[in-house]
């Protein structure tokens, strides 16, 4: 699944370290959700979007793809 978390991030200037710290999580999970390495509980995603006052489908990009892949 894709997103948009350090395209928003970086937009409204927020550091990995400090968004990690403030979501409760490690630099690296930041660093593995932007890269698309890990995929957030849905949790984690709702936790990101309402940091950024969005919802999860303006954070989180899902394709009909990513369903055939489990």
């Amino acid at each position: 699944m894709k997103n948009r978390i350090e395209e928003i991030r970086k937009e409204k200037g927020i550091r990995q370290e400090d968004f990690a710290k403030t979501l409760g999580v490690s630099r690296q999970t930041i660093s593995s959700l932007e890269t698309g390495r890990y995929n957030p509980s849905i949790f984690l995603a709702y936790k990101i979007a309402h940091y950024f006052g969005m919802t999860i489908e303006e954070v989180f990009i899902f394709n009909e793809e990513d369903l055939s892949r489990r």
